[in-house]
């Protein structure tokens, strides 16, 4: 049986040790949140989303993190270019589908990068996982109007296909690469309170991810489950959502062994 705390403890210890660089196309509303999610948990983060450079820039990444939040065409040739350049180099690579669902273009765009790249890890909301998986997901803007309650089956079916993992984030957390299903259940309702935290519990896979390249569904649940219990630990003290996003990067900062021993709640099913 997988101790998930401690193997949570490692590698946020491998992240810290090594330092991964974390090259970020992001969307512009949460380009210093997640960069700051980044260096708290003990990665370097790099923005460079000009198509001219991209595919030198990744060549030094620990984990390319796609995030498609402020959309244009040229933005997602800049992801494809970048995507092809980490599947070179063995370089894995996580996608944000924020906004699958809501409209053609959002919905196109991930799909495009789905069939032209091979991508880790998808982290979405359930509307959007759901959405790209053909499973009927609803979405409103970019909040996702479905559950994933029930439907696992479902996301593990389409996780197998694509031969990726999904991490679909909510009330609790599922991870599952086909094979396996992980739910976490590390987190706080006042992440749903702010601006950016989606994106950001996508930053703490990558981080993760970039350390524990072998096996995406465990990097991704031990990086959502720390992103989670640092959320709990930060709102315990927060005022209300603008005290809690400082507090939320302290937290980050903060964890240690001893709190993921003490904290991380991972559980899993075949």
């Amino acid at each position: 049986m997988t101790d998930w705390p401690r193997l949570t403890a490692r590698t946020l210890l491998a992240v810290r040790r090594d330092r991964p660089m974390i090259h970020h196309l992001t969307n512009d509303v949460v380009t210093n949140l997640t960069a700051n999610v980044t260096l708290c948990l003990g990665a370097a983060p790099v923005m460079a989303p000009a198509v001219e450079e991209v595919e030198e820039m990744v060549a030094f990444a620990g984990c390319l993190l796609l995030n498609i939040g402020t959309l244009d065409p040229p933005f997602v040739e800049a992801m494809i270019r970048a995507a092809l350049r980490a599947n070179d180099l063995g370089i894995p690579v996580v996608l944000d589908p924020v906004g699958a669902g809501a409209t053609t273009l959002r919905t196109e765009a991930a799909l495009r990068i789905l069939d032209a790249c091979r991508v880790s890890v998808v982290r979405g909301n359930a509307g959007e996982v759901l959405t790209l998986a053909g499973a009927s997901g609803r979405v409103r803007g970019v909040d996702s109007l479905s559950d994933v309650a029930g439907r696992d089956a479902a996301v593990a079916e389409w996780a197998a296909r694509r031969s990726l993992t999904a991490a679909v984030t909510g009330p609790v957390d599922l991870v599952t690469d086909g094979a396996r299903r992980l739910y976490i259940h590390n987190g706080h309702p006042i992440l749903a309170r702010v601006t950016g935290t989606g994106c950001s519990a996508s930053t703490a896979v990558a981080c993760f991810l970039a350390a524990e390249r072998d096996d995406p569904a465990t990097a991704a649940a031990c990086g959502l489950a720390a992103f989670g219990l640092a959320a709990e630990r930060a709102a315990a003290g927060a005022a209300g959502p603008g005290t809690f996003v400082p507090l939320l990067l302290d937290a980050l900062d903060g964890l240690d062994e001893a709190a993921c021993l003490e904290g991380v709640r991972i559980t899993e099913t075949a």
